[in-house]
């Protein structure tokens, strides 16, 4: 679960972690009150959206008056924002927050995430902070340093050296940093996080540290992170995929015109391959798990029916744990108050599959029926009007 970034700056101030001090407003008569709250003579309007590379697209503004900063969120407010992280389609702003300007003496990226090699909490700095870090990695790796976590040290003062020094900070900011790496350590661990990106962390003129946020919280952990629940922002989320979570599906919206119901991830990643591989594109990801009850197939079903991008539907069930009747049960039910009105191509392999197949044939529906993952495919392509 992702949040904003100065909701993230609530919870590393709550760990003791250094942040500017900053506003959130709604609209431009917010926004003035809150430069003149703040005070001082810079700040910096920030547009809020879940992605990043806003600074790119025009999202983040400095201002030197407070006239400027009304003229920045009077902009911002209600505009599209296109990233390299929000698609073709760019996410509408609906909120700004206003921040006091900094003097910046040094910028840096740092970043905690779950290094799945390492089977560890790691630490990713550089010293090009900023900037995109996936080019940093593509273009000048040397300036890229990762360092594993020991679950049982934390973050030692060894560590915290080792990345100071890569960063080149000077001896009278090392403590400060120890300080720092410790409590976002923290943080990351005591909130179930699955990333803590800054970038960038900089260094005041004054030899201090502040910083830009991201955060994003590990979904499986959310039952004991409920004052982070409380920050979920339902607007920034595509609403099929927060009906799909309400339903215990796992589902990812998708450019495509084909949509897909699977059981198990790694199956799902395959049927998407084989539907480009035939000249069009998923649109969607959908796996409906192993536990999966007639109730959220018949959701899943309503998902993909109401998707005006859906031309043709693959359902890909390679029954174990899964019963293929169950899938079947979920479509008849689904059709009662969501007609197909779009072809639907199935395969239903194992558990019950002839059970399945019967409640289908028997409801005098016009399937598409599949004896494999290539044929389906190729089933699936020429009805949605593409070519094999």
């Amino acid at each position: 679960m992702n949040i904003h970034e100065y909701q993230a700056k609530w919870l590393l101030a709550e760990f003791g972690v250094p942040v500017p001090h900053g506003k959130l407003a709604l609209n431009a008569d917010e926004a003035v009150v809150a430069a003149n709250a703040l005070g001082g003579s810079l700040w910096v309007v920030k547009a809020q959206i879940h992605a990043g590379g806003r600074g790119k697209a025009g999202g983040v503004r400095v201002c030197r008056s407070v006239d400027e900063v009304k003229a920045a969120a009077s902009d911002l407010l209600g505009s599209t924002l296109v990233t390299k992280q929000t698609g073709e389609t760019g996410k509408v702003v609906n909120k700004v927050y206003i921040e006091e300007g900094l003097d910046i003496d040094h910028e840096f990226y740092l970043s905690l995430l779950v290094d799945r090699e390492a089977e560890a909490v790691a630490f990713v700095v550089s010293p090009s902070g900023g900037m995109d870090i996936e080019h940093v990695a593509a273009t000048t790796p040397e300036k890229i340093l990762t360092l594993p976590i020991d679950m049982h040290e934390g973050v030692t003062r060894d560590l915290s050296d080792r990345m100071a020094t890569f960063l080149d900070l000077q001896e009278a900011v090392k403590d400060e940093f120890f300080e720092l790496t410790k409590n976002l350590y923290r943080l990351f661990v005591g909130r179930d996080a699955s990333l803590l990106e800054l970038n960038p962390l900089v260094l005041t003129g004054d030899g201090h540290f502040a910083l830009d946020a991201k955060i994003s919280v590990d979904d499986n952990a959310l039952y004991r992170q409920q004052d982070v629940v409380s920050m979920r922002d339902l607007d920034e989320e595509d609403p099929r995929e927060t009906e799909a979570a309400k339903s215990g599906l796992n589902y990812i919206a998708l450019d495509g015109n084909i949509g897909c119901m699977v059981n198990g991830a790694g199956l799902a990643m395959a049927t998407m391959d084989i539907i480009q591989l035939k000249g069009e594109k998923p649109a969607n990801f959908l796996d409906v798990g192993g536990g999966v009850t007639v109730d959220a197939v018949r959701e899943a079903f309503k998902l993909l029916f109401t998707d005006d991008h859906v031309k043709a539907v693959l359902v890909n069930i390679f029954g174990g744990i899964v019963r293929c009747d169950i899938i079947a049960t979920g479509l008849l039910e689904a059709i009662k108050t969501h007609p197909m009105r779009v072809p639907v191509v199935m395969r239903l392999v194992g558990t019950n599959e002839e059970e399945g197949r019967k409640l289908i044939h028997d409801a005098g529906l016009d399937v598409h029926w599949a004896d494999d993952l290539d044929q389906a495919a190729t089933l699936a392509t020429q009805a949605a009007g593409g070519v094999q």
